[in-house]
């Protein structure tokens, strides 16, 4: 009785192991389409930052290849669409292109390479430029914005502007530019954005004033939810935030504040919401010096939690 109980299994692994190699799927071999959009630009003596548009895969692109001359010089993640090329000699031209990447190894052909010259060597200039003024930030389509500025100031000139998202850059305009067209942005997602000034020498201005900036949602989306223009200040080892909050048809009593992406607290009102504009004072509870990155997210009529806040990011005082 035993031969035909082990001849059984036998065949059950059998038969299972041919089910499982025919669920197996396939191998990848089809490259992703080459990125878009790319250009360089010179921002110092040494630097050519070189951004592009995400590519498309048939699965996934993960991660993007910056040829230099023709040459790999970095490599960087799926998430990143612009990078620096460093360590250039000054008043030197090369070419710059890129490919994608995807998890099998497939990559795509380079995007037809564009030029950039660094800029000549000047004396030495340790003095920064003035921050940019009026920043002004406009939704334009769902995943995109407009931004506009006026011009700063400098002893030499300006060669580049830098866009930041809660301290990160996301993107970099030529010197001579007073708009940018920001890709890339998730829709109907409350954004602050903010601009520095950079010289050849890499001298960085100050922060402009914040650009408050709502993307429009996608077709068919609910409105948006996140507290709105979200401030915070620090004085005397404690923070205060003020905000406005979102029109959900209802009183918002309950707040949730995040710091640097982890649960902080609940601000609950005892009584009534106060009307208008929302402030919350709580100790810092870091050195001073640290900075921390601020979200909150308002409870909705339904008892579910809206979107997220744009970031705003404090130095402790």
């Amino acid at each position: 009785m035993r031969r035909p109980q082990r001849q059984l299994a036998a065949s059950l692994l059998a038969v299972l192991a041919l089910s499982a190699c025919e669920r197996a799927e396939p191998p990848d071999t089809t490259p992703p389409a080459a990125p878009t959009g790319l250009t360089a630009a010179s921002g110092s003596a040494t630097t050519v930052h070189v951004m592009w548009e995400a590519a498309a895969d048939d699965r996934a692109v993960t991660g993007y290849q910056v040829l230099q001359d023709g040459r790999q010089v970095k490599e960087v993640p799926a998430t990143t669409v612009m990078t620096d090329v460093t360590g250039l000699a000054p008043g030197t031209r090369h070419t710059f292109a890129v490919r994608a990447r995807d998890a099998a190894g497939n990559t795509s052909p380079a995007t037809p390479a564009v030029p950039a010259t660094t800029l000549r060597a000047t004396a030495e200039d340790r003095e920064p430029p003035t921050a940019p003024r009026t920043l002004r930030a406009t939704p334009d389509g769902p995943g995109a914005a407009a931004l506009t500025w006026t011009a700063a100031r400098d002893d030499t000139r300006v060669t580049a502007y830098d866009v930041y998202q809660a301290g990160v850059r996301v993107h970099t305009a030529p010197g001579t530019a007073t708009t940018a067209r920001l890709t890339g942005l998730r829709p109907g997602t409350a954004y602050s954005l903010t601009l520095r000034a950079r010289d050849a020498a890499e001298n960085s201005s100050p922060d402009s004033p914040p650009a408050e900036l709502t993307t429009a949602p996608a077709p068919g989306a609910p409105p948006n939810t996140s507290p709105l223009a979200l401030r915070a200040e620090s004085a005397h080892g404690e923070i205060t935030l003020t905000w406005t909050p979102p029109e959900t048809g209802a009183p918002v009593t309950h707040h949730e504040l995040h710091i640097d992406g982890r649960f902080a607290t609940t601000v609950v009102w005892g009584t009534a919401p106060p009307p208008g504009r929302a402030a919350y004072t709580f100790p810092a509870q870091a050195e001073p010096g640290t900075r921390l990155t601020l979200t909150l997210r308002a409870r909705l009529p339904d008892g579910t939690w809206g979107d997220f806040s744009a970031p705003r990011t404090v130095v402790v005082r």
